[in-house]
């Protein structure tokens, strides 16, 4: 896409799932890629298939609960391609399933810290880098459960609601000096978070795709192209905006 071939992107939770695709889809796109995640296995894994196609990538263990780790996420970037212009903060966690009553104190607390302080500490570091770089777009993983109730996932619901609030925050705060900032809102996507929620469970993944307008899940391509498309120049006038990328669930 127009705009991204040459730049730097990052991606964290790069690992697998949407950040994978995510990671993989920049680089198809011609950007150099920093590929993130807590699990340094999966990262280099993402990173292996990038530059096995003859792109460039790095991938790097990073914690994004972690103050130090996301600043040196970023140094990380510029020292190994000399800047940094777009990033996907996509790293994120479900949480416990159980209604409100019954969430943990400790679930609710760790949920909030991947989910929202995760996407802040990122915004944090990344926007005086794209500054010195001269501008650039961030995307933000929210959810389709950041857009309405999700009974029985409270935690994940509230963390999602609150990127939003930050993504356009954010996104009036930096959009006159160059950057803009968005969120994606997956729907119900084929990602082993969502696999572990359906348990392996075939008639549960029936009633999943069912219930979806679309009749079926998506796929983490299909998010990744959204969140290319927004840190391209075919989106130089979204700014702000909270994608649904959900087969039309929010529409109902």
């Amino acid at each position: 896409m127009q705009g991204i071939e040459g730049k730097v992107a990052l991606v964290t939770g790069a690992g697998s799932g949407i950040g994978r695709a995510s990671a993989l889809a920049f680089a198809r796109a011609g950007a150099r890629v920093l590929v993130s995640d807590i699990d340094l296995d999966a990262a280099e894994q993402t990173r292996a298939a990038i530059t096995s196609s003859g792109s460039e990538a790095f991938a790097l263990r990073a914690d994004v609960t972690r103050s130090e780790d996301v600043k040196a996420l970023v140094r990380c970037a510029i020292d190994q391609f000399g800047a940094l212009h777009l990033a996907h903060n996509n790293a994120g966690m479900l949480g416990a399933v159980g209604d409100v009553s019954v969430c943990s104190e400790e679930n609710f607390d760790r949920v909030i810290a991947l989910n929202l302080k995760g996407v802040f500490l990122s915004l944090k570091y990344e926007i005086p880098a794209l500054l010195k770089s001269g501008g650039g777009a961030i995307v933000n993983t929210s959810s389709g459960s950041g857009l309405v109730g999700t009974p029985n996932l409270s935690a994940y619901a509230a963390s999602k609601h609150a990127v939003i609030g930050l993504t356009k925050s954010a996104a009036l705060e930096f959009v006159r000096r160059g950057i803009r900032i968005n969120a994606v809102c997956p729907g119900v996507t084929r990602t082993a978070m969502l696999e572990g929620f359906m348990g392996g469970d075939a008639s549960i993944e029936a009633r999943v795709a069912d219930a979806n307008p679309s009749g079926r899940l998506g796929t983490p391509d299909e998010v990744a192209q959204a969140v290319v498309w927004l840190c391209s120049d075919h989106a130089s006038f979204v700014n702000g905006a909270c994608l649904s990328v959900d087969g039309g669930a929010v529409a109902k």
